[in-house]
């Protein structure tokens, strides 16, 4: 693999012990997957983030990273944290387990990493070009980079993209390569989806079918004439989380759709199959909901203004949680939404979510209109789950 002068000063170790490891994990995952050269970058989003999810060991790296003398060489963003950062106590996390958050966040900082904990980063500030390099980790925001955007990363993991925070680079092979980023399926949708539910059974029924494919799977997807940033970011959520999938084309939708022509080889997906993904993620009754939680991936502004509106003058009964980013949680307080919410009696989670806090065995089951908050509800935290339209979850919130 060809590497530029500063790229073998950065091996050499010439900018410190951490920059030179994080060229070596670089030149590594390039010599594995047959890069010919590294890239620049201008973007990264970091995963690994919440202590439960990082531990001991995982907290131990970061802190030799950072006391090696990493900086991050362009802009940096993280995924969401194991809590809220100033609201953690109302939502039941234990000080020790706030304490060791701390110090996962304390090392980022100290590499220059903006602390923004959220999964949805192009919604404050992060927001890449149509054609840019990046390099980021958490996969539904990765599916949306590549598809919605336009912009170009793999799926990176957390220490690959600190890696490449730390030297503004990353491996030129996947999703960054013309070749890698054509369609391979095509995917006829015969009833279109209505609303985030629908999305996320679709980005489910998806994944199930792909799953056996090899190589880079990448959906052409007809069928669907209209989606909402909300309904995107929920298909994005669902097929990479079911699928694995990292890039698709929606034809008069995503802004790389028209350089091809769909595959030959396809699949239909019916009403049927919609309703019957949506059927397998609801195996609680109403009765037995005991946690409420929208924010999967975390919500937009408008999703949050519906919210209020919804629940304006009104008292939940059950544990409710907003998951969102805190900038977008600032915009809510000054516009008087979060005052509603908060009256309410329902609880904002910035920084963090329903996937990542420390929160099995606290609850029996949990509604969302997250595909993708449900696969995890299940299979990390034990707990059933009602997948349902998103005035619905707020409506079941105040039963």
């Amino acid at each position: 693999m060809y590497l530029t002068y500063e790229e073998q000063s950065l091996l050499a170790g010439e900018s410190g012990p951490s920059a030179q490891k994080a060229m070596r994990i670089l030149e590594t995952l390039g010599r594995i997957y047959g890069a010919a050269h590294m890239i620049p970058v201008n973007s990264v989003q970091i995963s690994g983030v919440s202590y439960d999810n990082l531990g001991e060991a995982g907290l131990a790296w970061l802190t030799e990273m950072a006391d090696g003398g990493g900086k991050a060489q362009v802009l940096t963003t993280l995924n969401p944290a194991g809590m809220d950062i100033n609201n953690y106590q109302s939502l039941g996390i234990p000080e020790d387990f706030a304490a060791n958050q701390r110090r996962v966040l304390d090392a980022f900082e100290a590499m220059g990493v903006v602390t923004t904990c959220s999964c949805t980063p192009y919604l404050f500030g992060n927001l890449p070009v149509y054609g840019e390099h990046i390099a980021w980790a958490e996969s539904s925001a990765v599916c949306y980079a590549n598809s919605v955007i336009g912009a170009r990363t793999n799926r990176e993991g957390g220490p690959s993209a600190l890696a490449a925070a730390l030297t503004g680079r990353t491996p030129a092979y996947g999703y960054h390569l013309n070749e890698n980023r054509r369609p391979t399926l095509s995917i006829d949708v015969k009833s279109e989806p209505q609303n985030n539910p629908d999305f996320g059974a679709l980005g489910k029924v998806i994944g199930d079918r792909i799953q056996s494919q090899k190589g880079y799977r990448v959906p052409w997807i007809n069928g669907i004439e209209t989606a909402s940033l909300e309904n995107l970011k929920s298909l994005c959520a669902s097929i990479a989380t079911y699928g694995g999938v990292a890039l698709f084309h929606l034809p008069g939708i995503t802004p790389e759709a028209e350089l091809y022509e769909p595959p030959s080889e396809s699949i239909a997906i019916y009403r049927t199959d919609l309703d019957q993904a949506i059927q397998s993620l609801n195996n609680a009754d109403s009765e037995e909901v005991d946690f409420v939680s929208l924010g999967c991936p975390h919500l937009s502004l408008r999703e949050i203004q519906r919210i209020a509106v919804l629940l304006e003058g009104k008292q939940v009964t059950k544990e409710f949680w907003i998951t969102t980013s805190r900038l977008v949680k600032g915009i809510a307080d000054r516009m008087g939404y979060s005052a509603i919410i908060e009256a309410a009696g329902a609880k904002f989670a910035t920084d963090t979510c329903c996937v990542v806090a420390p929160i099995k065995g606290r609850f029996r089951a949990m509604a969302t209109d997250s595909a993708k908050a449900c696969y995890y509800a299940s299979a990390k935290n034990g707990f059933q789950t009602r997948l349902m339209r998103f005035d619905d979850v707020v409506r079941e919130a105040i039963k």
